[in-house]
């Protein structure tokens, strides 16, 4: 069990890594774009859907990495002033009790979503029409990550609780 959290961690570390890299094309296409607006007159029929792909792209696999980290906004102005042991309690309550269900519904909801697009080979309904099954996938499997880091950061305070006096 203890393997598995150590191997989620290391999944979420490459995708976090790689994803990063994602914002390089965005760069590319939103200054593309800005160049053939304003300097030519031209914008293209593509360039925002795909801005919105990427960053999305780049947002979705960024929240597992994000969480493993703990660099999501919180308010823990209670939990501060708690002792380690109650943090972690805290900790683990509110992830069965709030994070796993919700994140859980979100990857399950995101991956039927997916399955449908693949099914119907969704094609977005601007000029461009690009396919919206690889990306709604890509989305899903962001959202999975996110809920294995839940997993993972509940292992670990479990094992946390253990050694804490």
């Amino acid at each position: 069990m203890f393997k598995l959290d150590g191997a989620i961690d290391t999944v979420n570390e490459k995708f976090g890594f790689y994803s990063s890299y994602i914002v390089l094309p965005l760069i590319i296409v939103v200054v593309w774009e800005v160049i053939m607006r304003y300097a030519f007159n031209a914008p293209t029929s593509w360039a925002f859907e795909l801005t919105v792909f990427l960053y999305g792209l780049h947002y979705s696999f960024a929240l597992a990495y994000a969480h493993k980290y703990d660099t999501h906004v919180s308010i823990d102005v209670f939990e501060a002033r708690l002792a380690k042991k109650s943090r972690t309690i805290l900790r683990i309550i509110t992830n069965i009790v709030l994070f796993l269900p919700t994140i859980g519904l979100l990857a399950y909801y995101t991956s039927d979503l997916a399955l449908n697009s693949w099914i119907e080979w969704e094609q977005a309904s601007s000029s461009w029409a690009p396919a919206l099954y690889p990306y709604k996938t890509l989305m899903a499997l962001g959202f999975i990550l996110f809920l294995l880091q839940g997993v993972a950061k509940l292992i670990q305070d479990v094992r946390a609780l253990k050694t804490t006096n």
